[in-house]
Formats: structure tokens, sequence, C-alpha cells
């Protein structure tokens, strides 16, 4: 059964990245760091990681795809989807127009 994913606050999002930051020190390695913050703000591991990654990459430390680009993108895929389909339906009206057309010259 798919459970779709429960919406994190922003700000929960952006203190666990911080707290990683800061007290990556006192760990062994980021993985741990991540994990010992990820239980105490009450999410999972991954998503930490994933989190910190991103900042890195939003951050210009890491290379990859921003958060304002990847929206971008979004908005731009979503955009051709509209026009791909306003093209399809232009295109069936406009041969739905010419049929009766083609025939009345054709009959000429």
């Amino acid at each position: 059964m798919y459970v779709m994913p429960k919406k994190i606050d922003p700000a929960l999002r952006d203190r666990a990245v911080r707290l990683v930051r800061e007290h990556r020190s006192e760990y062994p390695s980021l993985t741990a760091a991540s994990a010992a913050v990820a239980r105490q703000v009450g999410v999972g591991h991954e998503s930490v990681r994933r989190w910190l990654l991103q900042a890195d990459i939003d951050d210009g430390t890491r290379d990859g795809v921003t958060t304002v680009e990847h929206a971008e993108i979004k908005k731009l895929k979503a955009e051709n989807t509209r026009l791909r389909e306003d093209v399809a339906i232009l295109r069936a009206a406009t041969s739905f127009w010419l049929r009766p057309i083609a025939w009345c010259i054709g009959s000429w």
C-alpha cells in the first residue's frame, strides 16, 4: 500500500540541517551525525541526509541541481505538457474543419 509522504515544515528541515552542520565534528561520520539529529527532531535519518545534501547543493559547495533550478524545471515540464496537449487539440480541430472543405472542393 502506498502511503503519501507527510509534508515537512521547512523550519524543521532548516533546523535539522543546521544541527548536523553545527555538531558534525562530535560524530565519527556524517551518517552518525545525521542519524543523531534525525532521532532528535523525529524524522528518518535518510531524510536528514538528503536535506543536508540538497542544502550543500543550494549553497554551492556541492555540484547538482539546486532547489530553484528543480522548481523551474518542474514548471517548464508542466508547461511543455500543457502546450503539447494544446497542439494536439488544435491539430484535431484543424483536421475536423478541413475535411468538409476538402470534400466541397473535390466536388467542383
